[in-house]
């Protein structure tokens, strides 16, 4: 293994963590059961700062753990590939936009989580029926997309005016 590529490694692991530790210590209850958490704010800086499948490998496998860790196993599959794709979701976009960075993460970011927002809407209807995925979707899963939308983009702007993104490897609005 290369350098790099234990570079890279080490900073997935490290997103990954994250996202597990954003999901399960910051966890707001929802109305119908559910919680809400900090996790995909993780899981969309993860997507600014690493290479696509580097960030989508760091979301599937943090936010999976979080729900084996905290009981709900029954979402863990579910949960990988969601978080899988609204990660490669807010990377891939973020990238189209070559010279304007921040039109391509508040893209990036509302994408990936109409993403999310999505795959657990149909996810909780195959369990749950059409009222039930419809119910998770307007009280816990598009409130928490908004939230963590907000605050990934807020993370890139001060993180790119830093140029913590240039030295992360990621994505910033210097590059030219």
């Amino acid at each position: 293994m290369n350098k790099l590529t234990l570079r890279r490694l080490i900073q997935a692991a490290l997103f990954a963590a994250l996202t597990c530790a954003a999901t399960a210590l910051l966890q707001i209850p929802s109305p119908i059961g559910g919680y809400f958490n900090l996790g995909d704010a993780v899981i969309l800086l993860g997507a600014f700062l690493l290479a696509p499948a580097w960030a989508a490998a760091a979301g599937a496998v943090g936010a999976a753990l979080a729900d084996v860790l905290l009981g709900f196993v029954l979402y863990a599959p579910a949960t990988a590939v969601i978080k899988f794709l609204t990660a490669l979701t807010a990377a891939v976009l973020l990238r189209s936009q070559k010279s304007r960075r921040i039109r391509g993460a508040v893209l990036g970011a509302i994408a990936g989580e109409l993403v999310m927002a999505a795959g657990y809407f149909f996810y909780e209807w195959a369990l749950y029926g059409l009222a039930g995925g419809t119910e998770a979707l307007l009280t816990t899963n598009l409130p928490q997309a908004a939230v963590s939308a907000a605050a990934a983009i807020l993370l890139f702007f001060a993180l790119d005016r830093a140029h913590i993104m240039d030295r992360f490897g990621g994505v910033s609005s210097h590059e030219r």
